[in-house]
């Protein structure tokens, strides 16, 4: 069961790779998201959304609903990890009378 487990694991990551090979260079500044979301961006964010700072307009307005969602993500896993870890009282002995 452990091999096909192994086997499993490595089809899953050389697909992955393979899917990865149609991908821009690391960096490189004639990509899509360099060429045409990153001025978007730069130029338009404070004037759509009245945000200074240009992080914060991309982050809360933009990927609003993206950013609400991963910190719910992470809420549950903090809850989930601090319901497994947590310590319980021993509860008392039952009196059989």
């Amino acid at each position: 069961m452990k091999v096909l487990a192994l086997f499993a694991t490595l089809m899953t990551g050389a697909i992955l790779l393979y899917g990865t090979m149609d991908f821009p260079a690391f960096g490189d500044p004639q990509s899509p998201a360099a060429t045409h979301l990153a001025t978007y961006f730069t130029e338009n964010a404070v004037r759509e959304t009245h945000v200074p700072n240009l992080v914060t307009a991309v982050l809360g307005d933009y990927r609003g609903y993206d950013t609400m969602f991963e910190t719910v993500v992470i809420y549950c896993a903090g809850l989930a990890v601090v319901s497994v870890l947590r310590k319980k009282k021993p509860s008392a002995p039952e009196n059989k009378s």
